[in-house]
């Protein structure tokens, strides 16, 4: 088999910083609101103040998940071809055949793998949902937190979101945001880990350096 020589700089410092804090935020705000929703620790005297730092970690967690976001999407338009917002459309009429053949490989209907030095059209496309299931969390949650000041700042900026829907819906639409992004994180290792096994091409230690190894002769 034919070594992967080609040193690619695919991932640039901005895509993978914001990579990192989105994770940590990610578990932070799942970890912590779950407890929210469910405070499952009994405790008493000093500790009784458990909900108040859980609560504090968890709009920490929240305030830079938002910037973090902010700037994925801010370098969307000002980073590299791997970055930018064309790959996550995948409409045109070659990228939606790119996008079918990814589905039948990872259906396995066809054993020809596609390879892709940045995001495959079913990432890209993938990728686009789970924006959008970011900016959902981000509203519904800060919606909800509106709620301690209706007259504040937040009040202003997301109280729009209880003329659709009420208290209790916008806190489901936010606890069921939390469990597609579960969904997501152990779909996204599983196939991550599984694409690199199979093409040696430096996949799970690109987030870390930013740098994909690829056949010589293939085009960036």
């Amino acid at each position: 088999m034919q070594k992967l020589l080609k040193r690619v700089y695919v991932w640039e410092f901005p895509v993978r910083l914001t990579h990192w804090l989105n994770t940590l935020s990610i578990l932070t705000l799942m970890l912590t609101g779950y407890y929210i929703g469910d405070p499952f620790i009994s405790v008493s005297g000093e500790g009784r103040f458990v909900m108040g730092w859980v609560r504090f970690a968890h709009f920490v967690s929240a305030y830079v998940f938002t910037v973090s976001t902010a700037v994925r999407v801010y370098w969307a338009f000002m980073g590299n071809r791997y970055a930018n917002w064309r790959v996550f459309l995948p409409f045109s009429a070659e990228k939606s055949v790119r996008l079918i053949n990814q589905m039948l490989y990872y259906s396995f209907l066809t054993k020809k793998k596609p390879f892709y030095v940045g995001h495959n059209p079913l990432a890209g496309l993938t990728y686009l949902m789970l924006f959008a299931l970011y900016i959902v969390a981000i509203i519904t949650g800060f919606a909800h937190y509106s709620l301690y000041n209706p007259g504040g700042l937040y009040g202003t900026l997301f109280g729009w979101v209880f003329l659709l829907m009420t208290g209790p819906s916008v806190r489901l639409i936010h606890h069921m945001a939390m469990w597609l992004l579960v969904y997501f994180i152990l779909i996204h290792i599983y196939l991550a880990i599984l694409t690199d096994s199979m093409d040696k091409s430096g996949l799970m230690g690109s987030i870390f350096t930013g740098h994909k190894f690829v056949y010589p002769e293939v085009k960036e």
